[in-house]
């Protein structure tokens, strides 16, 4: 199953309900857009792609919704809906990179009525689904090329199936391998505060049967030190065109720990979650959450009342500590400001 997809006989998105893993298996349904932006931001659907997906099918929910019975009403519609959902979570730029493509959609002159109009944004989110589960699965193979029999694997929060429509990208690499009869193992970090890494990705390898542990946070350095670590997969929500990764917080950490102990750190990066207009990783947008997902875990609170926390979702890992980023393209080298863009711009050109 899908982790967003389109009902076609009720006319509804559905989502698998990631707050509730792993302790039940909920799909959840949705049928405005609102209901989608909040979903997005409360973090039912989680991961750059899977987000994505969800705000290209939102998109179809917004114009089902509009009452509109001329084109320009229809866009005005189009473009308040547009806004909410990008508000829902500002760093993953996917879901940008989807809503802009289904405004462009509804833009196409060629579309002679409002019922035209929604029936090719319906074709377009699903197509865009359609090709985040292509193009994952060849990133994953391409990612595998790194990775050895015997290889013991770094992996930083969730980054499987879950996080994207289908297969993964970080997570999708050691599906490959695993797939490929490689004898691996993953250590899993925890992934403070929402627990992705003990909650989603620990539940994604059990149930392919890949061999792992799961560990806290905190305790990568050791692995890494004592050359129990042979390579780190993280994911990536942001890119820069230099090649500096926003992805879920605490990659920073791991990435440093890499490069001190000598350990090769890739991002695996649909070329879709590569911003070229941001020249460096300080230019990305950071979401800050809610500081009760920090000071409590699952509604306990683990700190004294009424203190205050920081919660920023993500961080950004310079360029410097990159080895190389996975992409449905290519395995890319530096110097990223030139290879990343070959590859971005050779990806998008088969799209058009």
């Amino acid at each position: 199953m899908r982790t967003v997809f389109w009902d076609y006989d009720s006319a509804k998105m559905k989502m698998i309900d990631q707050r509730q893993l792993p302790w039940a298996f909920e799909i959840a349904e949705f049928e405005t857009y609102e209901t989608t932006a909040k979903a997005i931001t409360d973090m039912v659907v989680r991961g750059a792609p899977a987000i994505g997906a969800a705000a290209g099918f939102g998109m179809v929910l917004a114009a089902n919704q509009s009452q509109a019975k001329d084109r320009l009403a229809l866009l005005r519609d189009l473009e308040k809906a547009a806004e909410i959902l990008n508000a829902a979570r500002p760093t993953a730029v996917n879901l940008a990179w989807a809503v802009t493509r289904q405004l462009r959609v509804a833009t196409n002159e060629e579309l002679d009525s409002v019922d035209e109009i929604r029936q090719a944004l319906l074709v377009e989110a699903q197509k865009l689904a359609d090709e985040d589960v292509a193009l994952n699965r060849k990133m994953g193979f391409n990612g595998a090329e790194l990775v050895s029999d015997g290889d013991t694997i770094l992996h930083h929060c969730n980054t499987g199936a879950l996080a994207t429509v289908d297969w993964g990208t970080a997570l999708g690499v050691i599906f490959a391998a695993h797939e490929q009869g490689k004898n691996i193992h993953v250590l899993v970090d925890e992934t403070r505060p929402r627990l992705q890494g003990s909650r989603l990705t620990a539940w994604e390898l059990k149930e392919r049967g890949i061999s792992f542990d799961l560990i806290a946070d905190n305790a990568a350095g050791h692995f890494m030190r004592t050359g129990q670590v042979d390579i780190v997969f993280v994911g990536s929500d942001r890119t820069a065109a230099n090649g500096d990764v926003a992805n879920k917080i605490g990659t920073y950490n791991v990435a440093v720990l890499a490069k001190e102990n000598g350990v090769p750190f890739y991002p695996v990066v649909p070329t879709s979650t590569v911003d070229l207009s941001l020249e460096h990783g300080d230019l990305i947008p950071i979401e800050e959450r809610g500081i009760e997902e920090v000071v409590s875990v699952f509604g306990k609170s683990i700190a004294p009342e009424g203190i205050s926390a920081r919660n920023p979702a993500f961080d950004v890992t310079p360029h410097r500590y990159v080895t190389g980023i996975v992409t449905e393209h290519s395995i890319v080298y530096p110097p990223f400001v030139k290879n990343l863009k070959t590859a971005v711009l050779t990806e998008q050109a088969k799209t058009k």
